[in-house]
């Protein structure tokens, strides 16, 4: 006897949802449920649409129902919104939008993937007006499109810093737009640790991106936002990103368990409290192989897990649940910026011990031309070494060094596995020691005691204080800008002018980016050093971390001039 599946939502998860039971069972018969007009869009693409990275709004749909069903005989029904579940009967009641007659479906199985709906904070008076716009769908993307085209349409603002807020933005400026971002807390990016967030606030300003931190929006007018604390901001379009919140009336209303966090609750097979109802993607709470606790991933990749997993339980096919550690990526112009597992904050507000590492090598061999540095901050729990998470940015390649730590972490693997990982080489890809056994090394070094670093975020009040720092540059280089209280002793002559350093008081040290000071570091504690710290990013992660705030605020620079290469 066939089975009948029906899918309530038509892009990632449920899409991958009804490809995967048809692989599985070529009799069943799968009706797939759209509300909106598109299935199987690519989700993730829709800002590129704004700068004609994507020619046409109609390269954004990936697979039309005439397609769905002809190729794989799934039943693709778009404009159709599913308004109820009837449990009890084993059944859906759908209004037809084309034609706004209501009618039932029964089910064998369901599966919701009803995703994310954007946040529009009832709070921000004129959220409601015409040129304000969110980003979620084809629909919402061509409209603003359409628009800032129709308008001409210069001065547009993103409220949002996340990773859609950014895209939007990257976008928007690539199209020649003025652009404003307005993000209610201290920092871009809540993945990113704030001082490697200042590196993207950097990258943003640097733009001429209008950049607004700790603000928050409180009215919308028709040419301007304005902010709570009372500035103004250009804005003749408002996207709104602020977040997106979990899609679950329809479960609710239907008695599904809710989670802690707002999201449908289902177990390791992605079952809900209905043994025939599966739920997976944007509008499920899925478990932190980390944290041991409940969160919520939005994330395309896992939802095509989920989908998976969901499809095959249906067909007694085992799964083994791993958990989400949530690995991502986004452009923001120039750099790459990729981040998987635990920054330091979730650490903490999950109560683990942890220590980091924070390097700046190259990212190939610096005999090649598009050779760039790359900041790169690995997060592993102490005293075990066991790897946390890493966050990544750079102009080359932060996704390969991002996805092989997110393997690690699947593989609860440490620094010592780290090390000795054996990875692709050849000068125009990578180093020697690539990237992450680098960061491995240097934190088997701090985790055996073999030397003390202090992060950058603490520089400032170093300098403040008159802390005594080395910098071992060469002369031409501490020349070109260096720390204003900063003694140049080079390494090179580190050994003849030891008597210059004090040995009753902390001293600090520093070169362009760690490595040579950590040598300068490790030759004083063989002198009998026994207060000795290497300043961790050293002066290129000091000018990243302190650029953005210089700018902004007008305070006093704790550097005579920047080096960011």
């Amino acid at each position: 006897m066939e089975k009948k599946i029906l899918i309530i939502g038509g892009v990632a998860g449920g899409a991958s949802a009804a490809a995967r039971i048809r692989r599985l069972d070529e009799s069943a018969r799968i009706v797939m449920f759209e509300k909106g007009p598109h299935v199987s869009f690519s989700n993730c693409s829709l800002p590129y649409r704004l700068s004609d990275t994507v020619k046409k709004t109609e390269d954004l749909i990936l697979m039309s129902p005439e397609k769905f069903l002809k190729q794989y005989n799934i039943e693709a029904r778009v404009n159709s919104e599913v308004i109820k579940i009837k449990r009890n009967e084993k059944k859906i009641l759908v209004k037809d939008h084309s034609s706004g007659r209501e009618y039932e479906e029964s089910y064998d199985k369901l599966i919701l993937s009803p995703g994310a709906h954007p946040i529009l904070p009832k709070s921000i008076e004129g959220v409601d007006k015409e040129h304000v716009f969110t980003a979620r769908n084809v629909v919402d993307i061509d409209r603003l499109y359409t628009y800032l085209k129709k308008n001409n349409i210069e001065d547009v603002a993103v409220v949002g810093g996340g990773y859609i807020g950014l895209e939007i933005a990257d976008n928007l400026h690539r199209a020649g737009k003025k652009v404003s971002i307005i993000e209610a807390t201290e920092q871009v990016m809540a993945p990113f640790d704030n001082d490697m967030a200042q590196i993207l606030h950097k990258e943003i300003y640097d733009k001429g991106v209008n950049l607004i931190l700790n603000d928050a929006v409180v009215k919308i007018d028709n040419d301007h936002l304005v902010l709570k604390s009372g500035r103004k901001v250009n804005a003749k379009a408002v996207v709104m990103a602020v977040g997106v919140a979990p899609d679950i009336a329809l479960a609710k209303d239907a008695g599904l368990e809710i989670g802690a966090t707002g999201a449908i609750k289902v177990d390791h097979n992605y079952l809900t409290n209905d043994k025939d109802i599966y739920a997976i993607g944007d509008a499920i709470e899925v478990y932190s192989r980390l944290e041991h606790k409940y969160f919520r991933c939005a994330l395309a990749g896992p939802a095509q897990r989920q989908a998976r997993a969901a499809a095959d339980h249906i067909y007694g096919i085992p799964h083994r649940n791993n958990g989400h550690i949530c690995t991502s990526i986004v452009k923001l112009f120039d750099l790459n910026a990729a981040s998987t597992g635990l920054n330091e904050k979730r650490a903490k507000a999950a109560g683990i011990s942890y220590d980091f590492v924070y390097i700046i090598p190259f990212d190939k061999v610096s005999l090649m031309p598009d050779c760039n540095i790359m900041h790169f901050k690995l997060i592993y729990e102490y005293p075990t070494g066991r790897i946390l998470g890493a966050q990544a940015i750079g102009k080359g390649n932060v996704d390969k060094r991002i996805d092989v730590i997110a393997t690690l972490i699947l593989m609860n693997g440490t620094l010592e596995d780290l090390k000795e990982l054996e990875l692709s080489y050849a000068p125009p890809f990578s180093t020697p020691k690539d990237v992450v056994n680098h960061a491995a090394l240097v934190g088997l070094n701090l985790l055996n005691g073999r030397y003390k670093q202090v992060p950058v975020t603490k520089v400032r009040e170093l300098v403040e204080n008159n802390a005594f720092i080395v910098d071992v540059r060469e002369k031409d280089e501490y020349n070109k800008g260096h720390l204003i209280n900063a003694v140049n002793i080079p390494l090179s002559e580190l050994r003849s002018r030891v008597n210059e350093i004090p040995k009753d008081r902390p001293v600090y040290l520093h070169c362009r980016s760690g490595q040579r000071s950590y040598y300068a570091v490790m030759a004083l504690q063989g002198l009998g050093y026994k207060n000795v710290y290497n300043i961790s990013g050293s002066f290129l992660g000091i000018c990243c971390y302190e650029y953005y705030q210089d700018q902004v605020t007008g305070r006093k620079k704790i550097v005579t001039e920047y080096n960011f290469n």
